[in-house]
């Protein structure tokens, strides 16, 4: 069996979700962002451009022109685990495109500085066991 793998990073300044936040207000957020990504980062813009690098990390994976296609950005969404682990949960056309070329598991990893945010994604065709740093 043949297991594809796939991959996509953005960096996003955390300045530029600063300005639109500002410029826009909760039109910006609404529509860029899930409920629950807007509960738990609570205006935070490191946390809010972490979400955004993840939600364009994803668009990368998925393809070119993802967002004129009927793919909404509130279609990709980070929720956490009980101990933090963010989880990406795909809705409605993000889900069905990701199906269309196989993707079955994903991960991502969130990160912030002072002035920047990054998001790394992988998706695989296959669901993968891992574990957790340390083993079991």
């Amino acid at each position: 069996m043949t297991i594809k793998i796939e991959c996509g990073v953005d960096l996003v300044e955390i300045a530029r979700i600063e300005q639109a936040v500002a410029r826009l207000g909760d039109r910006f957020l609404n529509r860029i962002f899930t409920e629950e990504e807007r509960r738990y980062c609570r205006g935070r813009a490191p946390q809010l451009a972490a979400r955004f690098a993840a939600k364009e990390a994803v668009g990368k994976i998925l393809g070119t022109g993802l967002w004129n296609e009927g793919v909404a950005w509130q279609q990709i969404g980070i929720i956490h685990t009980t101990v933090g682990k963010p989880n990406l949960v795909l809705q409605g056309e993000a889900a069905f495109r990701a199906a269309q070329v196989g993707l079955r598991q994903w991960n991502v990893s969130l990160s912030h500085s002072r002035g920047d945010a990054i998001a790394f994604v992988i998706a695989s065709s296959a669901v993968l066991e891992t574990e957790m740093a340390g083993g079991r």
